[in-house]
């Protein structure tokens, strides 16, 4: 599905999706399925795969980088989400990071 690029330049597409089910195992995802990003363990690199905030809410984190198909790495899971976007260090609340539906991959330091 083909999207329009984000007026702000951060090369983000919008797209509309459907919630999907997902499962979780021992706080990770499970495989290759969509996860909340506050489910997965502290180090991981994922891919964002959806947004599933209000409207508002969607724009305001693809103006901060958080969008489809962004590769972020969770920094740290204290009483805030922080997250390593675009080189930046973010924060945002579980809640939050509750409504973004992310995929595990290879983290590209490690992968020759």
């Amino acid at each position: 599905m083909r999207g329009t690029p984000n007026p702000i330049g951060l090369g983000c597409l919008r797209k509309v999706h459907q919630t999907q089910n997902y499962q979780i195992l021992a706080g990770q995802c499970a495989g290759p399925q969509l996860c909340p990003l506050s489910r997965v363990q502290v180090g991981i690199t994922v891919c964002i795969k959806q947004l599933n905030t209000a409207p508002e809410m969607q724009e305001r984190l693809r103006e901060l980088g958080f969008c489809e198909q962004q590769r972020i790495k969770l920094l740290s899971r204290h009483s805030n989400i922080i997250c390593l976007v675009c080189n930046s260090r973010l924060g945002i609340s579980e809640k939050i990071a509750d409504e973004i539906m992310v995929e595990t991959v290879a983290d590209p330091a490690i992968t020759p």
